[in-house]
């Protein structure tokens, strides 16, 4: 029977030689990860329910990301019940203040997930790491209390949609773009619990970060998960890092796909999803004075992201009506960042740079929006009131974009600022 690489994967992990979509399987996981929001509620749950032990010390990750460091004494206080809760458990994957970072960004990089795996986190934002051709997806902390008792979860099998990519990105065109040119293109529901699976001779031109973004994006479109075929760029990241056997999974040449839909990448252009859908994609526009820019989150808070900023602000100003926050996604990031010299750059620039914190992306700290005021950021949602004033407005692009637009204090392309 013929079978994408999602379902291959879930086959796999379900013991099973076979599924089709629509099947509902129980499969074992590789990683079950929350952060300091969504713990503390499976820890609650997982307390109702009796258990006194996680089934895995080593396969639960919590990652306190969010709200750190403590912004309020609830944050403390939800920080706190999941350190006591991995101290007690013994849990191997803990990470706080000092080690931490943005959970998307972090897992992969210290090695966690991989090639092949089967992963679940309470959080929307789990299906980042398809690119790195495993099977993620976000849950409801119930079933992550569920998975941290039993180290399996309940799957519907979804239907795909394949994206075949042709060609190569332009100059000032990411990932970023791609995605939003996606989402503008079918819609915020427009593959509604399916499995978005790449293909296509132009996904050797995208690196890993691009891969990344595309993926994390891809509940954006309704999706149940993103997923990318493993290549040499995927291999070559998983190298070093990964901490377990990688297995890869292909998608038989005959898989049965919902539909398919070309996208020559040579063709995008700077794309930016305006107030208030992702899908409200634009790559034209009037004047549009701004007053914040984030350059961030577990979408764009990676190296590359930063080094795209940084071209951008080098020997420039942000302007004087707009406030840049640049956003290290990890420590490791970080510290990256400053012995490349763009930590300096931004700051020089008139940009401050943050410890790595979700911060701004879900209204939490680190530059909450006041009433009428315009953000252009690099994060993944701009719905009403996403990171403050229900009046705010929220712009999605790039790093590239945004930081042109910190520099002309409206929204701008990097050509408009590099003429």
């Amino acid at each position: 029977m013929a079978m994408t690489m999602t379902q291959k994967i879930l086959a796999a992990h379900a013991g099973l030689n076979a599924v089709v979509a629509g099947q509902l399987v129980e499969a074992n996981l590789d990683l079950a990860l929350a952060n300091d929001i969504t713990a503390p509620v499976a820890i609650g749950e997982f307390e109702k329910a009796g258990a006194e032990r996680v089934c895995d010390c080593d396969k639960i990750c919590l990652v306190m990301d969010h709200f750190a460091p403590n912004k309020d004494i609830k944050a403390a206080c939800q920080i706190k019940r999941s350190r006591e809760f991995a101290i007690r458990n013994r849990l191997t994957h803990f990470y706080d203040v000092g080690r931490m970072g943005i959970e998307h960004a972090l897992l992969p990089e210290q090695g966690l997930v991989g090639a092949g795996d089967c992963i679940i986190g309470a959080d929307s934002h789990t299906c980042t790491y398809g690119a790195l051709g495993a099977f993620s997806t976000g849950v409801g902390s119930t079933d992550l209390a569920a998975a941290m008792i039993t180290g399996k979860a309940w799957f519907k099998i979804p239907a795909a949609i394949n994206f075949e990519l042709t060609g190569s990105l332009p100059a000032y065109v990411t990932g970023k773009d791609l995605i939003l040119h996606i989402i503008g293109l079918i819609g915020v529901d427009g593959a509604l619990y399916k499995s978005m699976e790449f293909t296509g001779d132009g996904i050797k031109s995208l690196s890993m970060d691009d891969r990344f973004t595309v993926c994390n994006m891809a509940i954006e479109a309704g999706a149940k998960n993103g997923i990318f075929p493993v290549d040499e760029s995927t291999l070559d990241y998983m190298k070093n890092r990964f901490k377990r056997e990688p297995k890869i999974f292909t998608a038989d040449k005959d898989a049965e796909y919902e539909k398919t839909i070309t996208i020559d990448l040579s063709a995008l252009r700077p794309t930016v999803a305006f107030p208030h859908l992702p899908e409200n994609t634009k790559t034209e526009w009037d004047d549009i004075p701004v007053h914040q820019v984030v350059i961030g989150s577990c979408t764009n808070g990676r190296i590359s992201d930063l080094r795209q900023a940084a071209e951008i602000f080098k020997g420039r100003t942000v302007h004087k009506n707009v406030r840049a926050i640049v956003i290290p996604a990890t420590q490791e990031i970080y510290l990256q960042a400053v012995q490349e010299g763009l930590v300096e750059t931004f700051i020089r620039a008139g940009a401050i740079v943050s410890t790595p914190t979700c911060g701004p992306c879900l209204g939490g700290h680190m530059g909450i929006l006041a009433d009428g005021e315009r953000c252009v950021s690099t994060t993944n949602r701009n719905f009403v009131g996403r990171m403050g004033h229900i009046s705010s407005e929220i712009y999605l692009a790039s790093p590239y974009v945004a930081a042109a637009s910190a520099v002309a204090g409206r929204l701008a392309t990097p050509a408009e600022v590099i003429e």
